[in-house]
């Protein structure tokens, strides 16, 4: 893929216009970070460019293209000024410039505006590896400006700040504090979005602490959050956050977050809450509660069954037994056998089973 990239930029540059590789990609090629965050930027327009690409242009937005190119697509822009924002997210009007220097005074912070050409030649205007050396994330231009235009970024600043374990500069901190009320004119969808990769990382207390520092978690809604437990499962960090109500959540994740605010009131090593909940709620709940996970794992494997399919007689054999055509009875039957078998006051063995059904049920 990383051939490619450069394929692209010589075909663009082919034709008169020039190319270069921007944003997360430069940065983590000089932090010696493995990425696949290729964006490309360039002077030539979206027009130009499917003059260049033809039907492999497959969609057009904000003086953006996406190009599918051997089978990838790749996001190309033009470099461009915004204008006016909307509802301090979007930019309303672009207007086209002619050059990079012109093009990174949009970027969010210093160390994403470097931009490597197509010999692969790294380029920093704005001190972007001063800043990246002193692992400090800093706003391009007026940080109180950026963050009206784009309130996102203030997530955006916690989010790099965790996963680069970077601190935010003192301008930018203030202006975040003083800005932070736009977050509640941000999506739902946009704000978990980000959100999420903040919760799944591995330096999440820090994140977590950034916004609990700059007063973020009034306007985002993250209750309880002054006493969220890390767990390694993203869904176990929202289960903490009493943010159902706000939030999108898919229906499995619903029922999976119901379950275990369930199960965090409950004895999880008990043989009814195994089997109920199954491993991998009990487990998530183990993190949050310090409960050591191969001693959960132990316990669920010791279950005699782990779902009432494989209790070890069928249907059929009990109505045999019983001399009795099927009916609801068989369900109240199968419920005693489960439960039973749960609690271990049975063994899962067929004739063992069938003794038990002939002297209660017969």
């Amino acid at each position: 893929m990383n051939e490619l990239v450069y394929e692209i930029l010589k075909i663009i540059n082919s034709y008169g216009y020039i190319s270069y590789i921007v944003g997360g990609y430069p940065r983590d090629f000089y932090m010696g970070r493995k990425s696949n965050d290729y964006d490309i930027c360039t002077n030539a327009t979206p027009k130009e460019l499917r003059e260049i690409f033809k039907d492999s242009i497959k969609s057009e937005q904000y003086g953006s293209i996406v190009l599918e190119y051997k089978n990838i697509k790749f996001e190309i822009t033009t470099f461009r000024r915004d204008i006016k924002y909307i509802n301090n997210r979007k930019p309303e009007e672009i207007e086209y410039v002619k050059t990079i220097e012109e093009d990174i005074k949009r970027r969010d912070f210093t160390m994403n505006t470097m931009y490597i050409n197509s010999d692969g030649k790294l380029i920093d205007l704005l001190n972007a590896k001063k800043d990246i050396d002193k692992k400090i994330i800093k706003m391009v231009g007026d940080p109180n400006i950026k963050l009206k235009e784009d309130s996102l970024r203030i997530l955006r600043a916690i989010r790099f700040a965790t996963s680069l374990n970077f601190r935010l500069e003192k301008n930018l901190k203030n202006a975040i504090t003083k800005n932070k009320e736009l977050l509640k004119n941000l999506s739902y969808y946009r704000k978990k979005e980000e959100l999420d990769k903040i919760f799944s990382n591995s330096n999440v207390m820090y994140g977590i602490e950034l916004i609990k520092l700059l007063g973020l978690s009034e306007p985002l809604e993250l209750k309880n959050i002054e006493k969220i437990v890390p767990t390694t499962y993203l869904i176990g960090m929202w289960a903490q956050l009493d943010s159902l109500d706000k939030y999108n959540f898919n229906n499995n994740e619903k029922e999976t977050i119901i379950k275990i605010r369930e199960l965090m009131n409950k004895n999880i090593l008990d043989y009814n809450n195994l089997y109920k909940y199954g491993l991998y709620i009990s487990t998530i709940v183990g993190e949050i509660k310090g409960i050591d996970k191969n001693l959960i794992n132990k316990k669920f494997d010791s279950l005699y069954i782990k779902n009432i399919s494989e209790i070890n007689i069928e249907a059929n054999e009990i109505c045999e037994l019983l001399d009795k055509k099927p009916d609801k009875f068989l369900k109240d039957i199968f419920k005693d056998i489960e439960n039973k078998l749960v609690n271990q006051a049975l063994i899962n063995d067929k004739e063992i089973l069938k003794k038990y059904i002939i002297e209660k049920y017969k």
